[in-house]
């Protein structure tokens, strides 16, 4: 084993969450990757879904996009706005921004009791599995789609 002298790094596990730590990881991530692929170009986007009443936000997707691809990290719509074609407009309306901003096509991940279904009949494609995530008996499936060029 070798000698730890006081000029080697340290490291430490912690609990803490600091969004600082992260950004800091991000960033040099991102450093690294640049010599390879470019910039990242990473901007954030939002399709919500609001009360007309209150404005408050009832439902909708965000993300981002980056490297040419857009990511769906999250996506929900509360029971009463599910089943009429609400879901497939706001994907679609993220997917048509991605578009403008120069995306080859998106990509995501959902439990296997959300909605896979759902995603596939929009055009993604499964080309992963996480079996017994994030419980025993269940799955995270990953999905990816490319946009039609014309």
């Amino acid at each position: 084993m070798p000698a730890v002298t006081t000029d080697s790094p340290a490291f430490e596990i912690t609990a803490d969450g600091d969004p600082a730590i992260g950004a800091a990881l991000l960033r040099g991530l991102f450093d690294h990757n640049r010599t390879f692929v470019g910039p990242d170009d990473t901007r954030p986007l939002e399709v919500l879904v609001r009360d007309p009443v209150t404005g408050a936000v009832r439902g909708g997707l965000n993300g981002r996009t980056r490297y040419s691809w857009l990511y769906v990290d999250n996506f929900f719509l509360p029971d009463d706005l599910r089943g009429g074609g609400l879901g497939a407009r706001l994907l679609a309306a993220a997917e048509a921004e991605a578009r403008t901003r120069g995306c080859i096509g998106a990509y995501l991940d959902t439990n296997s009791f959300q909605a896979p279904a759902f995603y596939e009949k929009q055009g993604y494609v499964r080309f992963g599995t996480l079996a017994d995530y994030p419980a025993p008996g269940q799955a995270k499936f990953y999905y990816a789609k490319r946009f039609e060029t014309s």
